[in-house]
């Protein structure tokens, strides 16, 4: 899937758009060995329980899963490894104050390509609770119902 801006999306994380309440986006370089691009490249990305983490003046991505390229053999990662974030100083130190904040997060949101550079969209979440995900479940049906009813006519 490639964009005109350059960008082609390796994998979104769908499941976290039920889970969380987006806030804000901010778009970051990844820091990747060779076989890991390539198996990205693949598509090989699994973001079940994905995290970041800032530490220090540095952001960390947890338990994004890249399956191992199987013709790299002994030069794979351990898949579940934790890798660097690029972001700016300045963006780094917003983020500090908006992950202390109670009850913010930060998860990937998708995977993708810019000009031949991995990327990560990082989203500032806020958990929903379990009736807050059933109410946003019913709005999509009524929405849905609502266009199929005005299609129909």
């Amino acid at each position: 899937m490639a964009e005109a801006d350059g960008k082609k999306v390796v994998a979104t994380n769908r499941k976290v758009r039920h889970a969380y309440e987006i806030l804000e986006t901010w778009e970051a370089g990844i820091v990747l060995k060779g076989p890991e691009v390539k198996s990205l490249r693949n598509g090989k990305v699994a973001f079940h329980d994905a995290f970041a983490r800032v530490s220090g003046a540095e952001v960390w991505l947890h338990n994004l899963h890249i399956s191992p390229y199987e013709q790299a053999n002994r030069f794979n990662e351990d898949p579940l490894r934790a890798r660097k974030l690029l972001l700016s100083r300045g963006e780094i130190r917003r983020l500090v104050g908006k992950v202390e904040e109670k009850g913010l997060t930060l998860v990937p949101l998708g995977l993708h390509f810019r000009r031949g550079l991995a990327k990560v969209t990082l989203g500032l979440a806020r958990g929903r609770k379990l009736y807050d995900k059933r109410e946003k479940l019913r709005q999509r049906a009524q929405e849905r119902d609502q266009r199929r009813s005005v299609e129909g006519e």
